[in-house]
């Protein structure tokens, strides 16, 4: 065989939950992947990969990888376990399923668990859900992460979340990262951001409560008090409305609830109340405000932090008025920028077939996990968990009464995984999951307008499978319809027929070309004539739809549950607002347990302000617990001038085993709910820290 034949590149997708979705060239020799990189010749990814997906073969080779199916053989949450066959590992779950959906409690007492431990829309959302639903089992509610926020931004602009082209945010003039750190979260997006400063001068803004990468090298950072986002809105709508600022004509144009808003502004959101409310002063709001009112193209980059307290859905739909108040539609590059996954109308539908499941079958938010497996919510026990593409022991809030109920013995908990997490610990099955590199999916993207297939550029590794493999067979076990459980190949062509943004988009030419843009204007400005998405065909400032839900149709603040102004009762027990943001070398608990990245992390830290260490006696260095009512975790202290005094800051997410006192930061969060769409509240968190005189060991 020649060198040419036994050496081969394969383009492949990064799987990721991040926006940028890159695609990767994957060299593979002898069958084995050698070399990976970002695609030279790709729009977005322009040639590189984060630091996490640079060494991603690591990830796929690594001798702790799980690669054979396992029973438990000791106590749970001892991560004891004995080999298997795929035949009897199968067997047992179907027979287990076969008996609960039998019995009294019927196959709602069965619950899937699982979130974006892959993007694709075949591993992640397509037999799966057609096999829970067919069962009849619990509906998971997977709202952990964006859904307050993609509530609120579409009550305001519509339908899709739809918004600024990300692709020409090298136009602008100004940028302002609102509760986004983006340099760390969206590295392609940044890289466009600082060509617009390099290249003509433009402006780059960051509002956060956090001294982020991104805070660091923006020209200016405002350490907004943690939940008080949309009190600054409101504050700069106030001077906009009140020096007249605004663009009038495209207000008239293209909003509805114009007048109400200003008159909402203008009487109850004046610089000196935003800033109590904020913790910024008069003199910042008022030069950011006007500062945004005579720069364009301005874009403001939203992202998903800025939702995780309770009154996090309004915040998002707050800041989303702000562009039509500017007419910053009007300019290419400009508006406002959460997500572009609306844009790409998959045929979500027909993947996931929902029809499938019993009318009036119960639905579990995932946020309340902790509550579902120890039997305070309604309905049945849940008596079998199935967990796949998630960690919920390490990243679900709430995280003593999650443990709690893993730990049942009456529980039968499956886990499909690529390594032994600390959820697959509490497992009495295991089942060996495939990488990216080994199976066939599908992608868009939440920042950028391209379709993307993920072919297999190897074999799987051992004896792993993907997910829609083991549904398959399963589903075979429990005599479900084949005909439900098609090949990947069928399920790529059903997800592409959707709307009118994939017309012309094949399998067949993506099996060519791997990356192909969506059916969308080269100069993309959705929102440049003043037409939107809405019942209202406008923006809307004033929002029937919310009043006809019972929610205030205007943008307001809303405190977080746990805001010390709020509740100064709490405050005097749990006097700093905890957040609890990514660590660059993690995303959420994936690669936490790999020791190159653990090595790069290092110990878990809480960020404090020198006041607030000085007053507690704590030293930069110095292992601390941190906790509240609900529970606690250790970690260093690190004094970096990252965080106002009242705030505290744990990057995350640490695995519980891997750390000292074998708990994260989510022993101390909250399941408490987002006001809209049952969002999480991470970041509405009351916290007390204190020195350890010795710390556990890990």
């Amino acid at each position: 065989m020649t060198e040419a034949a036994r050496r081969s590149t394969v383009r492949c997708v990064c799987p990721l939950d991040c926006p940028d979705t890159c695609q990767m060239v994957v060299t593979v020799e002898n069958g084995r992947a050698v070399d990976l990189r970002g695609a030279k010749d790709h729009p977005f990814t322009r040639g590189f990969l984060c630091q996490k997906m640079a060494s991603y073969l690591d990830r796929v080779y690594s001798p702790e990888r799980l690669t054979h199916p396992l029973k438990r053989v000791g106590p749970k949450g001892s991560g004891q376990f004995e080999p298997i066959s795929w035949d009897e590992a199968l067997d047992q779950i179907a027979g287990r399923f076969q008996a609960i959906a039998a019995s009294t409690d019927g196959p709602q007492a069965i619950l899937p668990h699982s979130y974006y431990g892959t993007m694709g829309k075949l591993q992640a959302s397509s037999l799966d859900r057609r096999f829970f639903h067919r069962l009849g089992a619990s509906i998971l509610d997977r709202t952990i992460c964006a859904s307050a926020g993609s509530q609120g931004y579409e009550y305001t602009l519509g339908k899709g979340r739809l918004g600024a082209d990300p692709m020409a945010a090298d136009r602008c003039q100004l940028m302002i990262n609102w509760g986004s750190n983006t340099a760390r979260t969206n590295s392609h997006l940044w890289s466009l951001m600082v060509a617009a400063r390099k290249q003509h001068g433009a402006t780059i803004v960051t509002i956060d409560p956090y001294r982020s990468t991104t805070a660091e090298r923006s020209d200016w950072h405002l350490p907004i008090r943690p939940g008080t986002d949309a009190a600054l809105a409101l504050g700069l709508m106030h001077v906009i409305w009140r020096d007249g600022l605004q663009d009038q004509a495209y207000l008239d144009l293209g909003t509805v609830g114009a007048s109400a808003l200003r008159e909402r502004a203008l009487q109850e959101y004046g610089p000196t109340r935003v800033a109590e409310i904020t913790g910024l002063n008069v003199e910042a709001i008022e030069k950011l405000a006007r500062q945004y009112a005579t720069t364009q193209p301005s874009l403001i980059r939203l992202n998903y932090g800025l939702q995780r307290h309770g009154g996090g859905g309004m915040a998002v739909r707050t800041i989303a008025c702000l562009p039509a108040l500017v007419g910053a539609w009007r300019h290419h590059g400009g508006g406002a920028l959460l997500s572009t996954s609306g844009a790409y109308e998959f045929a979500s539908e027909k993947l996931t077939r929902p029809d499938l499941s019993p009318a009036g079958t119960r639905v579990i938010n995932m946020n309340q996990l902790g509550e579902a497996l120890m039997g305070e919510l309604p309905g049945p026990p849940v008596r079998a968990l199935y967990v796949y593409n998630s960690n919920p022991a390490a990243v679900t809030p709430n995280q003593s009464k999650v443990l709690a109920g893993l730990q049942r013995n009456d529980l039968f908990t499956v886990v499909h995984e690529q390594f032994q997490t600390d959820t697959a610990d509490y497992a009495d099955i295991v089942l060996p999951a495939t990488t990216q590199l080994e199976h066939v999916d599908l992608h868009g993207s939440y920042g950028h307008q391209f379709v993307m297939l993920n072919p297999a550029a190897i074999a799987p590794v051992a004896e792993c499978r993907s997910n829609n493999t083991v549904f398959r067979a399963l589903a075979g076990r429990l005599g479900f319809e084949p005909e439900l459980f098609p090949d990947d190949s069928a399920l790529i062509e059903q997800a592409l027929a959707g709307g009118p943004p994939l017309a012309g988009i094949t399998r067949e030419r993506l099996e060519a070309e791997g990356s192909i843009r969506l059916n969308v204007p080269q100069v993309y400005m959705p929102f440049a004539e003043g037409r939107f998405p809405t019942a209202s065909g406008k923006c809307e400032l004033y929002s029937e739809t919310m009043a006809l839900a019972g929610l205030d149709p205007l943008p307001t603040y809303t405190p977080p549950h746990e805001d010390p102004q709020a509740r100064p009762d709490l405050a005097a027990r749990f006097p700093l607002q905890l957040l609890s943001p990514p660590r660059p070398q993690f995303l959420n608990s994936t690669f936490a347990n790999s020791q190159q990245h653990l090595q790069s992390a290092g110990d878990p830290t809480v960020e404090l302000s020198a006041h607030d260490a000085q007053a507690r006696g704590l030293s930069d260095g110095q292992w601390a617990e941190v906790f509240n009512d609900r529970g606690s975790f250790q970690a260093r202290v690190a004094l970096l001038n990252s965080v106002r005094p009242g705030v505290a800051v744990a990057t995350g997410i640490y695995w519980n085993k891997l750390s000292r006192g074998r708990t994260n930061v989510n022993a101390t969060t909250s399941s408490a709910l987002t006001d809209f769409a049952g969002g999480a509240t991470f970041f509405d968190n009351l916290v007390e820290v204190r020195a350890l005189a010795e710390p556990d060991p890990a």
